[in-house]
């Protein structure tokens, strides 16, 4: 899967960056990655719930919320009734993270779970038992156009293992830095959903620019038995 990231397209035309990433039917994007940042969990501002209203009701493609927030216990429900299909919430920021996930399903969204990239992912094995989604961040939240961090492909590896195994049961996404270059390697590793932001929308046509990235998913990951 291929998550195209709002955050490096033109916010000034969201709807017409949305559909830009469509492409023909099974070729563009599988969801599209909206970044939410407060300015006080990471150091940057971006967009909020109002803006993600309007984006839901100018695309079909499903919307990956990823809330870069303070108190996403008090927030995060809001972007699930919404209409998001996946709302993600920081581990380091939720106060209750096995609540917060019981109520974003409740809310009819999955919920999926974010980590840093010091964070370590024992303490949150259990946790995870109650989530849909592991976002392994591979840059520092904040920013896009960061390089990526090969050393967080660790943790992918041993959450691969855990849901081959039948330990845990879910999909496993990462952000940050992914392009032609490193796309390989995380899908080696064993990640699902490759978000991906100036990879696509600083190309000339980021649907076919999706499409590159998951041949090359495809290429990388083929003892899985995926095909494009």
């Amino acid at each position: 899967m291929i998550a195209p990231s709002i955050l490096a397209a033109d916010f000034a035309r969201l709807a017409d960056e949305a559909a830009a990433v469509t492409g023909e039917p099974g070729r563009g994007a599988d969801w599209l990655h909206v970044d939410v940042m407060d300015a006080h969990f990471v150091p940057n501002l971006t967009l909020g719930l109002p803006v993600v209203e309007s984006l839901r009701k100018a695309t079909g493609v499903p919307l990956d919320c990823h809330l870069m927030i303070e108190d996403p216990d008090r927030w995060a429900v809001g972007y699930a009734e919404a209409g998001a299909h996946n709302v993600t919430v920081h581990v380091e920021a939720a106060r209750d993270p096995v609540a917060l996930a019981k109520d974003l399903r409740a809310a009819g969204a999955r919920a999926g779970l974010s980590i840093k990239p010091g964070t370590p992912l024992d303490p949150h094995l259990e946790t995870l038992r109650h989530y849909d989604t592991l976002l392994v961040m591979s840059v520092e939240p904040g920013f896009g156009g960061q390089s990526f961090m090969p050393e967080v492909l660790d943790k992918v590896r041993a959450v691969r293992r855990m849901v081959d195994t039948g330990h845990l049961r879910l999909l496993v996404e990462i952000d940050g830095g992914i392009n032609a270059d490193t796309i390989e390697a995380a899908a080696e590793a064993g990640v699902d959903c490759f978000v991906a932001g100036s990879a696509v929308y600083g190309a000339d046509d980021p649907a076919r620019a999706v499409q590159a990235l998951r041949e090359q998913v495809v290429a990388a990951s083929a003892h899985r038995g995926w095909s494009a």
